[in-house]
């Protein structure tokens, strides 16, 4: 299941706290982490295995809107700053829609990011890989 991991400089030590508080989730064999570049190199000093994308106002953004799009992507948790003004706006933008248009699961703030996380860390290995590969070929679930 891969999982991107974004997050507005504003809430990227709460983004990186969730992490440490689902751990035992996020480390788990079936857990692929993808995150745009700053972001992810915190994630990386707090000991997770990351894939880094470009930073979000370089792309980064963007490039998980694809994998999205692609298929690839089973969730996005992007903790956003809504108090605060973005130049790649766009690209979040687009990002947001394709996970609409892709039913792919979206947690813009914590209390998402936990409810969706909750639901998916109580269910054994075999349903989550049913439950990726449900997602990606646009199953209802």
């Amino acid at each position: 299941m891969e999982i991107a991991i974004i997050a507005h400089d504003g809430k990227k030590e709460t983004l990186i706290e969730f992490l440490q508080e689902y751990r035992g989730f996020f480390t788990l064999p079936d857990v692929h982490l993808v995150a745009t570049g700053n972001t992810g190199s915190l994630a990386e000093k707090g000991g997770f295995a990351i894939e880094k994308l470009l930073s979000g106002p370089l792309g980064g953004d963007a490039q998980i809107a694809t994998r999205v799009a692609e298929g690839m992507t089973d969730m996005v948790l992007f903790f956003r700053d809504p108090l605060d003004k973005h130049p790649h706006e766009p690209d979040i933008a687009t990002l947001i829609r394709l996970c609409d248009v892709h039913n792919v699961p979206l947690g813009t703030n914590q209390a998402t990011a936990t409810l969706l996380v909750e639901s998916i860390a109580t269910i054994s290995l075999r349903d989550r890989l049913v439950l990726s590969s449900a997602l990606q070929s646009g199953l209802r679930v």
